[in-house]
């Protein structure tokens, strides 16, 4: 990889600056713009030569209280950085109107859209508060929590009044912008350098609201802040804050804290929330400590191989640090080329916690290449200015104030500490002996574990609490203590109750004035470590639900029986089972009652099987059979017959009876595969196609399901290109007011047209990308072009024109969903209230609680949401009243039946009736008769679709009926 800095001073030195480094010619861009000039017109006319010069770069921005390029600073100047990647994607992201959204959730949602497991760093640039962008940050690390974070927040040269982050594409006041680096290969460093000391007592705050203080301790701020540290730090403030912050205690940590604005009412506004019984203490840099924590972290840095290193410190070392501040800098672009801002709030890990943090150097330094170097001698030197020598010397008299005190307390508790360190407070069994073997003294570790009181083991032979078989060796590791030799030994002890336990022991001899006066002992319990150890063991090999062989473990099976089928020349009968729909149980009950059921299962198989057959789990709710003893093909059929009629038996759950069916697959040795690869693979083949065959079937493998199987992946393959080719299009069917047989709007419905297979039903791909994956890219697709054909139609004239969009259950559970469809209005420019999302109530049940943070979301962003299907369900009436929706479609299967005297009547009356009760529109889909559309208006259903009105039409056909929004039926 590699970094080119340049300081922005016309379009025309821009170009001839990427033409010299050729940056048009890589793929992977990452451009970086920190603007001291606080001036929207200004960012948009540099982000448009970035985007016309380089359009393939990602592009982050900001405002900043300073620039950072070449190991200096400049003021109210545009410094632009590249890096240049060379086995690193970049990815970018944008989030606008933070305060929409909940952050933290957003943060984990975008933690979880665009990292990867080779994610190795993020850089955050934010235009928000503290608060928010924390709970922003600590949602990316919940998600990727081994990934390197760095970034801060975005300043305005000390005026606190307007902080942009920008992405070449859009400014936005109130939100963040980042970039996602993803790599196998790219090393990621971070590091800061901060301290605090904290002076004086701490003072309680009596009255706040948000991040407004109106009182500490009864009595308004500014006379607190006067009366320490008089009327020129309140005149100069918010400025000054940056010398003298607050450090902030709550119950949960110590953090600094900036006084941002005075209130004309003498209240003070802080950098982020605080809440009535907090602590602020006044604090200032240690500088002494800074220093070296610094200058230890250069040094280390400086052993790395890097690259190329972002750099963001406080505006505040910038302004009352300078001396410090411009020797790191000079030393981080001796390292590597360096580029940053002055922030006003760091990203900083602190106990393996992101944090905004403040008056903080933080770093994040990159390289694509490993190794190491030696330390410049130059590196690790700073010389003491006059201004960070009366820094140290101000932090030196503070700190002797109190230090004589501290120490007279310390010399006392010293002891106490000792002894409670190594006894009391001691996890592992503590004690003493003299030297004839009796205990003297014990900590209550030793007591937990032996289970006795210390009269009853003061004063007596440690020998009589362990085994007989033990005494010997325990009792020669005691001599050679005495001799002056440590011993280590583990000892297996049974307390009192009768438990056992294992120890690891160390001895250790006492000497007191150069003579042995007893031996101390130390043991740790170590029967959790050997029982995990056993347990990862067993792990390896097992299933963990199930306790069944585990892929691996079965695998090695099938290769061990197959060597002992050719030695005797006899036959082998793999089998898959796989159980059909099981996904309803676990949707509808959760994977609890799922759990119950597999295990359920599990056993019935086991006990279907004859002796000498091996069983496996290898998923999910997959299990896998061996039959080892010879046998004809009748023989596996009739085993697999019992199987399946096992299966069928009702499960009891919770007072429920549950009827599962499954899918078999055989396949046989050594017709079907002479090695375990072959013979599972077929036997898995096989099962598909039992599945495909609508299930509840045991089929056997034939080299026909072979070439079904490979058509299948061709069919997926194909459909992975679909997209890039545009090969999909949408049909519109049209949505009917029933009472004027008015066109109120259109379902959009994917088309599949592909080259060679000419077209696709969606009935046959829609399956293959739900089980790929490839569906969430297919939804998106949909709910893009759907937006924007309709408002096409709404520029049109056909203002009242809605769009409904079918979320599968991938779309729904994906973390981006609710920003891909706030993006797709956005681009679009459709208002949200003319666009239905329809849900089927099976992708719903299952994950209902997150199911309604996602529903609340989007209809807080004014979109309409549409429950598919109904009925067809599980406990679809106690449970629909509590969904925030606006239509509910009564499903075909309904419909196709309904007459005046049909059973059905009864059902969709009550849906409608439930419908209108609850303030949801009705539509019917699938309407094909006249019988049926005059029923439905007879029971008062609003809205109608189906082939009696009209079959899904393409664009064209759709608008022909639009003038005058009329089907004539």
């Amino acid at each position: 990889m590699k970094s080119f800095n340049l300081l922005f001073q016309s379009e025309e030195l821009f170009i001839q600056f990427v033409k010299k480094h050729e940056l048009n010619e890589y793929p992977n861009v990452l451009v970086s713009v920190f603007c001291g000039k606080v001036y929207e017109t200004t960012i948009e006319k540099v982000a448009n030569i970035i985007q016309t010069h380089i359009p393939r770069a990602a592009v982050i921005g900001c405002t900043t209280d300073g620039e950072i390029m070449g190991g200096t600073h400049t003021s109210e100047e545009i410094v632009i950085s590249f890096t240049v990647f060379e086995k690193t994607e970049v990815k970018s992201f944008s989030i606008k109107d933070i305060n929409k959204f909940n952050a933290k959730f957003l943060g984990e949602d975008i933690g979880m859209s665009h990292t990867t497991i080779d994610t190795k760093a993020i850089i955050i640039l934010s235009s928000h508060d503290a608060n928010e962008s924390t709970l922003f940050i600590e949602g990316i690390q919940k998600v990727a929590p081994n990934t390197e974070v760095a970034g801060g927040l975005a300043g305005d040269n000390g005026h606190y009044k307007k902080q942009l982050v920008f992405d070449g594409k859009q400014i936005i006041e109130n939100g963040i912008v980042g970039v996602v680096l993803d790599s196998q290969v790219l090393q990621a460093h971070t590091g800061y350098h901060s301290k605090w000391k904290e002076v004086g007592r701490p003072f309680l705050i009596t009255k706040a609201s948000g991040n407004i203080v109106y009182s500490i301790e009864q009595k308004k701020p500014l006379q607190i802040l006067k009366q320490y540290l008089g009327q020129g730090f309140i005149s100069r403030l918010p400025i000054s804050s940056a010398e003298f912050p607050f450090v902030l205690k709550n119950s949960m940590e110590k953090r600094p804290i900036f006084i941002r604005k005075v209130e004309e009412n003498g209240a003070i506004q802080l950098s982020e929330e605080v809440t009535e019984g907090d602590e602020l203490t006044f604090a200032y840099a240690d500088t002494e400590t800074l220093i070296d924590h610094s200058t230890r972290g250069l040094k280390k840095l400086a052993k790395k191989s890097v690259e190329s290193i972002f750099v963001f410190p406080c505006m505040s070392r910038r302004r009352f640090f300078s001396d410090f501040t411009n020797y790191e800098l000079r030393i981080l672009e001796q390292i590597a080329p360096s580029v940053g801002f002055f922030c006003y709030g760091e990203i900083v890990k602190k106990d393996q916690n992101l944090l905004i943090e403040g008056n903080a150097m933080t770093y994040l330094a990159l390289s694509e290449s490993k190794g190491s170097k030696e330390v410049p001698k130059h590196i690790i030197k700073f010389k003491g200015t006059n201004q960070v020598n009366t820094m140290m010397a101000f932090t030196q008299l503070m700190e002797a104030s109190t230090e004589d005190l501290r120490q007279m307390h310390d010399n006392v508790q010293l002891s106490e500490q000792y002894y409670r360190s190594l006894f009391d407070h001691n996890s592992d069994v503590v004690y003493s002996t003299d030297l004839n073997g009796r205990f003297t003294s014990a900590n209550p570790s030793f007591e937990e574990v032996f289970g006795y009181e210390k009269s009853e083991f003061l004063g007596k032979s440690a020998l009589k609490f362990i085994q007989d078989k033990d005494i010997p060796r325990v009792r020669n590791h005691f001599y050679r203590t005495m001799r002056g030799k440590e011993q280590f030994y583990e000892l297996e002890v049974v307390s009192k109750n009768g438990s056992t336990h294992m120890l690891h022991i160390k001895n250790i001899p006492i000497i007191v004035n150069g003579e042995m006066v007893g031996v101390y002992g130390i043991g740790r319990d170590i029967t959790e470590k050997i029982r995990t150890e056993e347990k990862v063991t067993h792990l390896a090999h097992f299933d963990h639900e199930t306790g069944l062989a585990n892929r691996t473990l079965f695998s090695e099976m099938v290769v061990d029986q197959i060597k002992k089928a050719k030695k005797k020349k006899r036959s082998l009968a793999a089998m898959f089972i796989d159980m059909d729909r099981f996904k309803i149980i676990n949707d509808s009950l959760g994977h609890t009652a799922g759990d119950y059921v597999l295990k359920e299962l599990a056993y019935r198989i086991q006990n279907s099987l004859p002796r000498g057959s091996f069983m496996g789990r290898f998923g999910g709710d997959k299990f896998t059979v061996l039959i080892s003893q010879d046998g004809t093909e009748k023989d596996y059929y009739d085993i697999a017959y019992r199987i399946s009629e096992n299966i069928k038996k009702p499960v009891i759950f919770d007072q429920q009876e549950f009827f599962i069916s499954s899918s078999i697959g055989v396949s046989m040795y050594p017709t079907d595969g002479t090695d375990s690869d072959t013979l599972l693979r077929n036997s898995d083949a096989a099962m598909n196609r039992a599945k495909l065959m609508g299930g509840s079937r045991i089929v056997f493998f034939s080299s026909e399901l072979n070439e079904k199987a490979i058509k299948r992946l061709e069919m997926e393959r194909e459909l992975r290109k679909a997209l890039k080719r545009n090969e999909f299009h949408l049909v519109f069917q049209p949505i009917v007011d029933l009472k004027t047989n008015r066109i109120t709007g259109s379902e959009a419905l994917i088309r599949w047209v592909h080259p060679r297979y000419g077209t696709v039903a969606p009935g046959v791909f829609i399956p293959i990308a739900e089980e790929t994956g490839i569906i969430k890219e297919i939804g998106e697709w949909v709910l893009k072009e759907a937006c924007n054909q309709n408002a096409n139609w709404h520029k049109q004239g056909y203002n009242d024109l809605t769009i409904s969009v079918n979320v599968s259950a991938h779309q729904l559970l994906d973390p981006a969903f609710v920003l891909q469809v706030d993006r797709a209005i956005e681009e679009s420019g459709l208002s949200p209230e003319f666009l239905y999302l329809e849900l089927t109530e099976s992708v719903m049940i299952g994950n209902l609680d997150y199911c309604l943070r996602v529903m609340n979301e989007l209809q807080h962003m004014g979109i309409n949401i549409s429950i598919d299907d109904f009925g067809t369900g599980y406990s679809s009436l106690s449970y629909i009243k509590t969904l925030p929706a606006n239509r509910l479609k009564i499903d075909k299967s309904f419909i196709d039946h309904l007459s005046r005297n049909a059973p059905d009547l009864a059902v969709v009356q009550a849906v409608i009736m439930m419908g209108n009760g609850l303030n949801m529109n009705v539509v019917a889909e699938g309407v094909e008769t006249k019988e049926q559309a005059s029923v439905l208006l007879d029971l008062q259903c609003e809205y109608v679709q189906g082939y009696y009105f009209s079959r899904p039409l393409q664009k064209e056909d759709f608008e022909k009926q639009l003038p005058t929004q009329f089907l004539t039926v």
